[in-house]
């Protein structure tokens, strides 16, 4: 592939994002949206965010590890809870991080 026909590709898949997500943001600046709608729209960044987690979380080897053995499992579901009690995201990520910082020091084998 020349070096033209990447900086084309690369212009093109560009301009398709900026319009897929201008033509989104327009219209619904435009368009009336149902309550119900609209509500629901609120979920789908948390809902793209667990879409990105749960697989590193339960899948960190490359197959489905649900053990005790799975520190990262065991870190997020902490900060699962941070979060639901606490509501806040900077405390929920350093309470995450530093369980699975000392279980990887505590257990991991050398």
């Amino acid at each position: 592939m020349s070096t033209l026909s990447i900086w084309l590709l690369f212009i093109a898949i560009g301009l398709g994002t900026f319009l897929l997500r201008f033509l989104f943001i327009y219209l619904f600046g435009k368009i009336e949206m149902p309550d119900w709608l609209r509500r629901a729209l609120r979920f789908v960044p948390a809902a793209a965010l667990a879409a990105l987690v749960f697989p590193a979380l339960t899948h960190p080897a490359g197959h489905l590890d649900l053990s005790v053995n799975n520190f990262r499992l065991l870190a997020g579901l902490s900060g699962a809870i941070v979060a639901w009690k606490t509501r806040n995201v900077l405390l929920t990520i350093l309470i995450g991080m530093l369980i699975l910082w000392s279980l990887e020091a505590a257990f991991a084998m050398p």
